[in-house]
């Protein structure tokens, strides 16, 4: 396999998270069993066979490398890929692939479908996506993993098994749906894009920007340009439910030690040990 661009891996469970970001440089993630893949600011070669991408925003480090994974897949014959991305996005993405494709030519088969906040998109029987409003400088879109689990309604669970198959024939439902979220990702976005989405907080992993660690940054500044503090995941450590937390995309003002040292003097117990420093 050609390592072209870092990756780093961690599991939880049955899940494997992959990737990399930092602010201004580029941001990528994917889950392979879930089959799906968040932002594309570089394409790393073997992420290549996802074919399901949902990108937050347009901004260059999240999306820079969509046409080059358009293009890899094509040319390794694989199907066009499925890429939803903020409503607003679509047409000027569809002109920036026929320039790139003129340029190129050669052709860039996907298929781009736009979003809202307050869409569901169902990625397989098993799993949804819902999408939530984030607070960006641009239009941009949180996400979350749902797994869908069917089970017997309780006024049915005394009977029988013939008897719950006559019932089904005749038209009754008699199971109902339950949700588990399973993995929550904030995109770039200032604190209001995490407290608008209660599941953030729920999900068993949560994938969440903390751009910005050192005292002296000015949060209302980095409030107002849509991004996060590490003040704010302080604040709200009470409410964090989640197994597994992600924090990444830190900014490039700060080196590797900095990152650290400014995390685990901030939380020392690093969120009771659930909170992963992703550099």
């Amino acid at each position: 396999m050609i390592n072209n661009l870092p990756v780093k891996s961690l599991v939880h469970k049955d899940l494997t998270i992959e990737g990399y970001s930092r602010a201004a440089v580029q941001t990528y993630w994917r889950v392979p069993e879930l089959k799906l893949g968040f932002d594309l600011g570089a394409q790393p070669w073997s992420f290549m066979g996802t074919p399901l991408w949902f990108v937050s925003h347009m901004h260059m480090d999240h999306m820079a490398a969509l046409p080059i994974y358009v293009a890899r897949r094509r040319m390794m014959k694989m199907e066009p890929p499925t890429i939803y991305l903020p409503a607003e996005a679509v047409e000027p993405v569809q002109r920036i692939l026929r320039l790139f494709s003129r340029l190129d030519r050669g052709r860039l088969p996907c298929e781009l479908r736009p979003l809202q906040p307050g869409d569901e998109v169902e990625i397989s029987r098993e799993h949804v996506v819902t999408v939530s409003a984030t607070r960006h400088t641009v239009p941009s879109l949180g996400f979350v993993v749902w797994e869908r689990r069917r089970k017997l309604r309780p006024e049915f669970q005394g009977l029988t098994g013939p008897q719950i198959r006559d019932l089904r024939l005749a038209g009754t439902e008699v199971t109902s749906e339950t949700r588990l979220p399973r993995v929550a990702y904030l995109g770039d976005s200032a604190p209001e894009g995490l407290d608008a989405c209660p599941a953030m907080y729920e999900a068993q992993v949560l994938i969440m920007e903390v751009t910005f660690v050192a005292p002296s940054h000015r949060k209302d500044k980095i409030h107002k340009f849509g991004h996060m503090h590490l003040d704010d995941l302080v604040e709200r450590r009470d409410r964090f439910r989640n197994e597994l937390i992600v924090a990444s995309h830190f900014s490039t003002r700060y080196n590797q030690r900095q990152v650290e040292s400014l995390v685990r003097r901030a939380v020392p117990d690093m969120l009771d040990g659930r909170m992963a420093i992703w550099l």
